[in-house]
C-alpha cells in the first residue's frame, strides 16, 4: 500500500491538535505544530512510524544499510529526513539511548552545521531550512560545512517561495531568543537581509559593516544589548524587535541630539510624562557614544525643543515601521541590490505594525491617565514574551538608554 506523504504529515499534525489545547499548526507548504505547555512552545513535526515508501516523489532515494533491522531503519529514514546532522539524533527515553545514524554527535563536538543530505538538494526540497541552519549558527555560535555555506548563499532568494507568516516566525526566532546581533550578521553575509530588511541592509551598505567592531554600528549595538537581556527559554514579544528596527531606521534617517533620545525613551518609559522625562534626562552625568552616525553633538536645548523634538521623533518611527510595511517602498529599496531578485515582500502582518505603533503612542499623546509606573528594573519575561506593552515599552527604554550612554563606554 502506497501512503500520500503530504496526506499523512497533515493527519499526524491534526492527532496533535487534537491532544493538546493549547497548540497551532503553522505554514502551509511544510507546516509545523506549536505545542504550548505552559511557558514553553514545542515544535512537532511529522514522523513515520512506518518503513514502507510514501508516495512523494523525492528527489533522493535511501539506501537500505546492510544489517540494519526494521526498527533501526524506521529510525535511519526519519533521521535522513531530517534538515540537520544535529537535528537527527533520536533519544528513546526508556532504554536511555540515544541513536545518532547520521554524525550529529560529531558535527556537535566540531561545532558545525551540516546537512543530512545534499545541501542543494535539501534547501531545494525545503527552502526553510535556509533560514533555520543560519538561526541555529547564530545561536549556538556554530560554522557552516562548505556545501552548507555555499548553498546558503546559492539559494537564498528561494526564501521568497515562504509564506509570510512562516517568514515572520524564523524572524522572530532569529530576533526574539538572545541571539539577533549573530542573526543579523549571518543574514548579511549571506545576502538574506536585502531580501528581508532591504530598509536595514541599505544602511549596512552606506555605513559599512565591520565585522567585530559593532560600536560604531548602532543597529547591531541596539541588538547586542537586546540579546544581553534574552534568551532561548526568556524570548520578548516580536512588537519589541520590529520597534528596534524602526526607531533605529528614523535616527538613522534623521540624527538627534543625545538629550533629545534619552527624553523620548524615558517618556516611553513613564507613559508620555514629558515633564518628568526631561527633569531626569538632565541629569544624566555619563557621556554618551560618539561613535554613532545617528547622534548629533549635543546642544543646550529648551525644555520646548527638547519636548517637540521627542514628540518628532516618534512621529518619524511610525513613519519608520510604516515604510517597513509599505510594498512599494520596501519593493524601492529591493532595486538597490541589482543582485538580488525583485521583491515586494513584507512579512511584517498588520496587527504587528499597529502593536509596534503603540508603543510610542503616549510620547505624541502626552501622559497616559491611568498609566501606572513599574516597579523595579527586573523584567517580567512571561509579560514580555506575550506582548505586555508596560514591559515592552520598559526593555524598549532600557535597550536604547543603553546603547546610547553605555555603562563601560571608553573615552580614549
Amino acid at each position: 500500500m502506497i501512503y500520500c506523504y503530504e496526506i499523512l504529515r497533515w493527519e499526524i499534525l491534526n492527532k496533535v491538535m487534537r491532544a493538546f489545547s493549547r497548540c497551532a499548526i503553522v505554514g502551509k507548504r511544510f507546516p509545523i505544530c506549536h505545542v504550548h505547555l505552559g511557558d514553553i512552545i514545542v515544535e512537532v513535526s511529522s514522523f513515520s512510524t512506518s518503513g514502507r515508501k510514501f508516495g512523494r516523489d523525492f528527489s533522493y532515494e535511501f539506501e537500505r544499510p546492510s544489517g540494519c533491522d526494521e526498527k533501526d531503519y524506521i529510525r535511519w529514514r526519519n533521521c535522513m529526513q531530517r534538515d540537520f546532522t544535529i537535528n537527527g539524533l533520536m533519544f528513546d527515553p526508556y532504554a536511555k539511548m540515544v541513536y545518532d545514524y547520521i554524525g550529529g554527535i560529531e558535527d556537535i563536538r566540531k561545532a558545525k552545521v551540516r546537512t543530512v543530505i545534499s545541501a542543494n538538494t535539501s534547501f531545494q526540497d525545503d527552502c526553510a531550512r535556509i533560514l533555520r541552519a543560519l538561526r541555529i549558527g547564530a545561536r549556538l555560535g556554530f560554522r557552516f560545512s562548505k556545501e552548507t555555506s555555499h548553498f546558503i548563499k546559492h539559494l537564498s532568494s528561494s526564501i521568497l517561495k515562504l509564506d509570510r507568516g512562516r517568514l515572520l516566525m524564523e524572524m522572530n526566532y532569529m530576533l526574539a531568543y538572545g541571539s539577533a546581533e549573530a542573526s543579523l550578521r549571518l543574514l548579511w553575509k549571506f545576502g538574506l537581509l536585502e531580501i528581508l530588511l532591504p530598509l536595514q541592509a541599505s544602511y549596512f551598505v552606506q555605513h559599512g559593516f565591520r565585522r567585530r567592531d559593532k560600536r560604531s554600528n548602532m543597529l547591531l549595538s541596539l541588538f547586542s544589548n537586546l540579546d544581553k537581556l534574552l534568551a532561548p527559554d526568556r524570548p520578548c514579544h516580536s512588537s519589541l524587535w520590529v520597534a528596534i528596527l524602526a526607531f533605529h531606521k528614523a535616527l538613522s534617517d534623521r540624527p538627534r541630539d543625545p538629550l533629545v533620545v534619552a527624553v523620548f525613551s524615558l517618556a516611553v518609559y513613564n507613559g508620555g510624562n514629558m515633564l518628568e522625562a526631561v527633569k531626569i534626562a538632565r541629569k544624566i552625568t555619563k557621556p554618551h557614544d560618539d561613535t554613532f552616525h545617528e547622534l548629533l553633538d549635543p546642544h543646550d536645548l529648551d525644555f520646548e525643543t527638547v519636548k517637540f523634538e521627542a514628540m518628532d521623533l516618534a512621529t518619524s518611527i511610525k513613519a519608520a515601521l510604516t515604510k517597513m510595511t509599505d510594498e512599494y517602498i520596501v519593493s524601492q529599496a529591493m532595486a538597490g541590490y541589482p543582485q538580488a531578485p525583485f521583491s515586494d515582500l513584507v512579512f511584517i502582518p498588520l496587527g504587528l505594525y499597529l502593536r509596534a505603533c503603540k508603543i510610542f503612542e503616549c510620547v505624541r499623546g502626552g501622559a497616559e491617565k491611568e498609566f501606572v509606573s513599574k516597579q523595579g528594573s527586573k523584567i517580567d519575561y512571561e509579560s514580555l514574551a506575550l506582548g505586555s506593552l508596560t514591559e515592552v515599552r520598559h526593555t524598549f527604554a532600557r535597550i536604547v538608554f543603553d546603547t546610547v550612554y553605555p555603562l563601560n563606554l571608553n573615552l580614549n
